[in-house]
């Protein structure tokens, strides 16, 4: 009887139930998209509903087996993996009664009143945490403290959306340092949450948030708890199957990579782009606040993360917005319209005639505010200004801002590569990963699995029942590797000089929001 392990994947957009076999394979895969709807009044809001999102994880596990062909008896473990800062509040029988996803931002006027109180707080969570107040647990906790008085009253325990999962599927709650460290309330060194570190404990008792919200903090791969006949009944798992601590979505998708040594860094190009680096947990995040630091799912590490907000999402916004025949050629082709696109933007040189995109900055942590989305230095030529050209500066721009992130890590942090990890759906094609390796001048290599978020999951099952010793040994033994790209140094000296135009023009693109002529494409809640 073949062993399996199983992950599930708490995302944004949907839950999925992903069945692997011990050497890292896919068998089976459930999934359906979820959609978090807003409370009725609350600007900015993103209600998760527990009870109906349950009901859909437990249709996507049978999905999985069924796909899978495989019966419960052979799943030796199961761990889960979530978006991460959405937040779970639990009443004393451990069952849910409030939760939001990750981006809601329904508590910027606390965030503005905890920085007016309280003007050094933010600063000092953020040294212990690596976090600031925009979607951290504290503003909406006091937002619900003040509208929901009745709610708030009730709860009991806070964990994270992967914490949740498993609590469904064991009973328990914990939470584990990846995803509870996105909290804004956890501390990096320690790795636990701050209440009963120094001062943290007098600070929320003047708030009245209590102490005893924030349950034990497990380690991932650590056993959490077993199947439960109810879990068992409602999902078709076996009664008493070990249930793991899992972690957040971008560390173990790192994980699922092979970033698991100190040093090691990745570039994940999804929907948001995300540059991480491993760092030591003593690291402290920069005294700027420019970067946002996490624990990672691997003891005495953390991540700096620098994140690129929209670059997927920019790429389907061009392409629904302008590429229609585009679209209509490649489903004629059999092909993928950003195949297509790719190959037509190989023609164009670097650096697209001087385009220069204005959509996502640089990280700027502590007050992250963007300009209005543009592009700047077009020109009437339509030979030099046309789609592939806008495409391919697209992809420049979003290597461009993935670069300076990974400097302004490599400056606080001391911690540098020559080598870079490309994943996720930008780097299934050949031009983008080749841009990535010319505008770094690092190597990036290209994994095989290159959705890896569910495969660290697994991996977090496999480490709790012994298959594999820990999540490094786990990600040597899985993780492999479909190419690299080296990088053209002639390139690398070109962009070098846009990159440091393109940083002044979107200074300048800042200014016309400040003064109220352009409208930010997003800022963060308080600002």
């Amino acid at each position: 009887m073949q062993p399996l392990l199983l992950a599930i994947d708490a995302g944004t957009g949907s839950g999925r139930a992903v069945l692997f076999d011990t050497k890292g394979n896919q068998l089976g895969v459930g999934q359906e998209e979820w959609h978090h709807i807003s409370e009725p009044g609350v600007a900015n809001s993103m209600q998760f509903d527990c009870a109906q999102n349950w009901q859909l994880i437990c249709r996507c596990i049978r999905q999985a087996m069924q796909q899978a062909q495989a019966s419960a008896d052979q799943i030796q473990g199961i761990s889960a993996t979530s978006m991460r800062e959405g937040i779970v509040l639990y009443n004393a029988d451990n069952q849910p009664i409030w939760a939001v996803a990750n981006v809601d931002a329904r508590a910027a006027e606390e965030v503005k009143w905890l920085n007016q109180a309280y003007p050094d707080l933010e600063a000092q969570f953020y040294a212990a945490s690596g976090q600031t107040f925009a979607l951290g647990a504290l503003p909406r906790l006091l937002w619900l403290k003040k509208h929901h008085p009745d709610i708030f009253s009730q709860a009991h325990k806070m964990t994270m959306i992967s914490d949740w999962v498993l609590a469904e599927l064991s009973g328990e709650l914990a939470s584990d340092p990846s995803n509870a460290g996105t909290s804004g309330l956890y501390s990096l060194e320690q790795r636990q949450f701050l209440p009963g570190l120094g001062n943290f404990s007098s600070i929320l008792a003047e708030l009245a948030i209590p102490e005893s919200l924030f349950p034990p903090s497990l380690e991932t791969g650590t056993q959490l708890g077993n199947v439960t006949a109810k879990a068992a009944k409602a999902t078709g798992l076996k009664v008493g199957t070990p249930v793991m601590m899992g972690g957040g979505d971008v560390q173990l998708g790192a994980a699922g990579l092979g970033i698991v040594e100190l040093g090691q860094s990745a570039v994940l190009g999804g929907t948001f782009w995300q540059q991480v680096v491993n760092i030591p947990a003593t690291t402290p995040p920069p005294a700027d606040s420019s970067i946002r630091v996490n624990p990672h799912v691997v003891p005495g590490q953390s991540q700096a993360e620098g994140i690129s907000f929209f670059s997927g999402f920019v790429m389907r916004w061009f392409r629904d917005a302008f590429c229609e025949l585009e679209k209509q050629q490649a489903q004629q082709q059999g092909c993928d319209v950003y195949q297509l696109l790719e190959t037509q933007a190989k023609s164009v040189p670097v650096g697209s005639h001087g385009i220069l995109p204005i959509f996502s900055d640089t990280m700027k942590y502590g007050h992250w505010m963007h300009a209005s989305p543009s592009f700047i230095n077009l020109n009437l030529d339509p030979s030099r200004c046309n789609k592939a050209a806008l495409f391919r500066a697209l992809q420049e721009n979003a290597c461009i801002v993935s670069a300076l992130n990974l400097k302004n890590i490599e400056a606080f942090s001391g911690m540098q590569s020559d080598t870079l990890v490309f994943a996720g759906g930008a780097s299934k094609g050949t031009l983008w990963p080749q841009i990535l390796a010319d505008v770094t001048g690092k190597s990036v290599k290209i994994p095989v699995v290159k959705e890896a978020t569910a495969l660290g999951a697994a991996m977090a099952a496999g480490v709790g029942v012994g298959i594999y010793t820990s999540l490094p040994e786990a990600a040597k033994t899985i993780v492999q590797w479909q190419t690299t790209y080296e990088p053209n140094s002639t390139n690398t000296a070109i962009y070098a000089d846009i990159a440091q135009r393109w940083q002044t023009v979107y200074d300048k693109q800042l200014q016309l929001v400040n003064a109220g002529l352009t409208e930010t494409m997003w800022k963060a809640p308080g600002l």
